[in-house]
């Protein structure tokens, strides 16, 4: 089964021939398929009167490796369709009468395990190779995902003299400013669920002038893998109103030490003079009489 599969089609397609069972699990995703999408075997099969069994081998049949596949794939379909509230809903069901600082703090553990066991080397290597030869590397990222964005530039500007941050207040302020965009640059957007149109217009932009375009996204099934030369994956399914880019941060984190490394002699000559602008202009706080 492919991994970007609109499963709702496929079960309307199959259910006339499916057996009572099958479509009773059919019906509820294809009327549910918000809260499906979070549910285990177990919970599914209890909802709709099944056994857990049933569920797996449902799943089975329509050509999945097992319920986790086919859930995953629920997940990319829903990801940029759910609206707040429901996402509101989703969240009031799983966290009800939870310990909710733990739950949250765990399932972030969680994405950040998944997201380090299926990013791929190859793509996060490439990437490195890259923006150390690039002549300009422009950063995009709107709404939530402007905070990633913004950090990404934070310690760029430090390792390099030729990045911009993409500021998405208009579609026309945004190509203005990549106006310039082309072979040898890099542009690097950042996007989650649901997915910013700006960040997906301007990889096509950047893309079809020949820049070099790198995306850091939740999965293969995001709008902006279309037009990317990399992709940095990071799971970032939480389902809350509230976006969870913990894993996204810590893939961040471990690009900028790795740009880090490889311009050792550069970022430390950086830091050397940033230390003494700092201590000339008072920029951080200090005490002679500090106790220890």
């Amino acid at each position: 089964m492919p991994k970007q599969t609109n499963l709702p089609m496929i079960l309307t397609e199959r259910l006339p021939g499916m057996s009572k069972g099958h479509k009773k699990i059919a019906e509820y995703i294809l009327d549910h398929y918000d809260k499906a999408a979070f549910m285990t075997a177990s919970k599914l099969g209890s909802i709709v009167g099944v056994s857990e069994s049933t569920v797996v081998r449902f799943a089975s049949e329509l050509g999945f490796e097992g319920y986790p596949e086919m859930q995953k794939a629920l997940k990319e379909f829903t990801s940029n369709k759910l609206t707040t509230v429901q996402r509101m809903n989703v969240m009031n069901d799983q966290l009800a009468g939870e310990d909710v600082l733990a739950r949250v703090m765990n399932f972030d553990i969680d994405q950040i395990r998944k997201s380090l066991e299926e990013i791929s080397r190859d793509d996060f290597n490439a990437t490195i190779d890259a923006l150390v030869e690039a002549k300009s590397i422009y950063v995009i990222g709107a709404r939530s995902a402007s905070v990633l964005a913004r950090f990404i530039v934070f310690y760029f500007n430090i390792m390099f003299d030729n990045v911009k941050i993409i500021h998405t207040t208009s579609t026309s302020e945004m190509f203005e400013q990549i106006l310039g965009i082309g072979r040898g640059d890099i542009m690097i957007g950042v996007s989650f669920p649901r997915y910013s149109k700006h960040t997906v217009k301007a990889f096509r932009y950047a893309h079809e002038n020949g820049a070099k375009v790198i995306a850091i996204t939740d999965s293969k099934a995001s709008p902006l893998a279309k037009y990317a030369d990399h992709l940095l994956l990071a799971h970032s399914d939480m389902s809350s109103f509230a976006d969870s880019l913990v894993a996204p941060m810590s893939l961040i984190n471990a690009l900028i030490s790795a740009v880090g490394m490889r311009k050792r002699e550069y970022v430390e000559h950086n830091f050397e003079r940033l230390e003494q602008i700092w201590d000339e202009y008072e920029v951080f706080e200090k005490s002679d009489d500090q106790d220890y």
